[in-house]
């Protein structure tokens, strides 16, 4: 388990409450009832309602305007429609017509590039994963969590980064 830091300061009704990366959010409200908005975390507002001392409490948070809670636990419905999302963003963005990464699959660069006998495990690795269309979507459709769909679309980026920057084997 990895340290966490948290302080927070009041200023009139207000509580600033900071986060090792600054000001994550600010609350209003107290003991049994509170309202905090978010400045540097994903997610919306929530609202909090508790019995001081008991440890119960009840948290309701708004859904934020993309319509995805603040949560790495999707249902399943929502984690399958943001890899359908970013699967779309990636084919348009990074392979589609003019894009830098069109080239890697019409000229068959990525097939070349992963052929090269001194390409290192990493990089093997790295651009198996956008190897092909049906490879890009296999890869993105695998995760199991919004987090882990977000870093293997960083990861496909990095990989067209990448393949862009070897070029092709000599």
């Amino acid at each position: 388990m990895g340290f966490r830091f948290r302080y927070s300061t009041r200023l009139g009704p207000l509580r600033f409450n900071f986060s090792k990366a600054g000001l994550s959010s600010i609350s209003l409200g107290g003991p049994g009832a509170s309202f905090n908005v978010p400045v540097a975390r994903a997610g919306g507002p929530r609202a909090t309602v508790g019995l001081p001392g008991t440890g119960l409490s009840w948290s309701v948070e708004q859904t934020p305007a993309g319509g995805l809670p603040n949560s790495r636990r999707l249902k399943s419905e929502q984690l399958a429609a943001l890899k359908q999302q970013l699967l779309a963003s990636l084919e348009q963005h990074l392979f589609g017509p003019g894009q830098p990464g069109e080239a890697l699959w019409r000229k068959g660069l990525l097939t070349r590039l992963l052929a090269d006998p001194a390409l290192s495990a990493r990089h093997a690795s790295l651009l198996a994963a956008i190897a092909s269309p049906q490879a890009l979507k296999d890869y993105l459709m695998g995760a199991r969590t919004q987090g882990d769909a977000k870093r293997r679309a960083q990861r496909c980026m990095d990989a067209v980064a990448e393949a862009l920057r070897m070029g092709p084997p000599a």
